[in-house]
């Protein structure tokens, strides 16, 4: 676990913030300059390339330390009205919340959905296009993870094992006919969350449980980021990932892997990607074609919006799911219970990939319907998206026009197994785990940003 590391780790922490803000105030300066009306009269287009450069660059570094709101659109019904979308917190916990997404006037929903987020270096909004595309047919929850930076140092740790409990403080809340869908990075909790309750309280799982693209099993297909969590020590990783919350926040001292040092990991996996995003911004900007809702502006205020992680959260991520692999061997234990995945009876699996997943590979998640010994094998169901990367299938193309209607239709199934199967219209059909990617569509935008 993470070791005090004093001054030094408050200095490294502050000295990230410092270059973050040097760059907002740089780009602010440049974009106030560049606009200066005296320079009309010069024929030069390098004052409007200054004048972008410093727009894109201010908003960017701005973003980085604020909290995007989730800013749903009403929902419009068969009865011609507009219902408006509330976010009311159901739960409140010093690490989390368990928000609901209310719609006025609206009759209830067959279909109760709890959304756990990442807690990854990203707020819960990035699921906002999940939780948009679910309203009209869903009852929808979302996990809200707090910033580990304005958490004080008295509310204490929060690791795996609490993760993992609150999710089953939050699916015992909400009650047996809940859906619930796990997006990456707690794929594998939510699971081991799920088989804790089918041990203690059986009647308490949920209805359905849809894995997408998280790491079950991370060797059963080597990606960057598992190659760097076997690559390293945890010591290595204590000494150069970890620091200590500055002066500045409420959570001075708290020890953190900072959501700065986690945006500049994001970005290197796609470099390429995102420097091409950003200069055709620039020169979109200094043609006057740049507008404030445009897609990059969509896109990066909520990739560029990140959050610290809790050291512990992050290390005993990296242990106990990368290097132990404890929830791919079923040995994972929570507050001293062993938790058997085995244990899970009564609930639906579904697990989704995308072909051309660089963060969590084919393979990985699926890993989790072999665990699920105790649920009958038409309960359990797979999905292989053709050419999709990892946003894509849960907030991109892949999950609007395929993947969502699967997963509706299992939801149905779940509720009503005698009832006709129903089928939605979709894109492509599912295709088979050993398909290759060269045999599938292209990858688009929406899968080969980093998320």
């Amino acid at each position: 676990m993470a070791t005090y590391k004093g001054l030094k780790g408050i200095i490294s922490y502050d000295a990230m913030e410092t270059i973050r803000n040097t760059n907002e105030w740089m780009g602010a300066s440049a974009r106030a300059l560049g606009s200066y009306p005296i320079f009309s009269l010069i024929p030069n287009p390098m004052f409007k390339l200054m004048s972008a450069w410093g727009r894109v660059t201010e908003r960017s570094f701005a973003r980085m330390v604020i909290k995007p709101d989730w800013e749903i659109p009403a929902i419009v019904s068969d009865d011609g009205q507009d219902h408006i979308v509330s976010v009311e917190p159901v739960i409140k916990r010093p690490f989390g919340d368990l928000v609901h997404f209310r719609v006025a006037r609206r009759d209830p929903m067959p279909r109760k959905v709890l959304l756990v987020a990442p807690m990854s270096g990203h707020y819960a909004t990035l699921l906002r296009s999940t939780v948009r595309s679910l309203l009209p047919d869903c009852d929808v929850y979302v996990t809200d993870w707090h910033n580990a930076r304005d958490i004080p140092v008295s509310c204490g740790k929060f690791d795996i094992e609490d993760y993992t409990q609150y999710i089953v403080d939050f699916i015992r809340h909400l009650g047996p006919d809940t859906n619930v869908i796990a997006v990456c990075q707690p794929a594998p909790l939510t699971l081991a969350a799920t088989a804790l309750l089918a041990a203690e309280d059986p009647a308490a799982q949920p209805r359905s449980l849809i894995l997408i693209g998280g790491p079950i099993d991370p060797d059963a297909a080597a990606t960057e980021v598992t190659d760097f969590g076997n690559r390293l020590t945890m010591g290595e990783l204590d000494y150069l990932m970890i620091q200590q919350v500055g002066f500045k926040y409420r959570g001075a001292g708290r020890m953190v892997y900072p959501g700065l040092a986690q945006l500049s990991s994001f970005i290197a996996m796609n470099s390429e990607t995102h420097a091409k995003a950003f200069l055709d911004k620039i020169f979109a900007e200094a043609r006057g074609q740049g507008s404030e809702s445009d897609k990059h502006n969509v896109f990066y205020d909520e990739y560029l919006a990140v959050m610290d992680m809790t050291a512990e959260f992050y290390l005993s991520t990296v242990e106990r799911i990368f290097k132990e692999r404890e929830i791919a061997q079923n040995e994972f234990t929570v507050h001293g219970k062993k938790v058997d995945i085995g244990k899970i009876t009564n609930v639906a699996v579904m697990t989704v990939e995308g072909a051309n997943d660089d963060i969590s590979a084919p393979g990985q998640c699926v890993a989790a319907l072999d665990l699920c010994t105790g649920v009958p094998a038409n309960k359990k169901t797979q999905h292989l998206e053709p050419g999709a990367g990892h946003y894509g299938i849960f907030a991109g193309k892949s999950w609007r026009l395929n993947i969502r209607p699967l997963v509706l239709d299992f939801m149905d199934e779940a509720a009503n197994p005698s009832a006709p199967a129903r089928r939605r219209r979709r894109g492509p059909r599912p295709v088979d785990l050993n398909a290759t990617p060269s045999t599938t569509q292209p990858t688009d935008l929406d899968g080969k940003i980093a998320v």
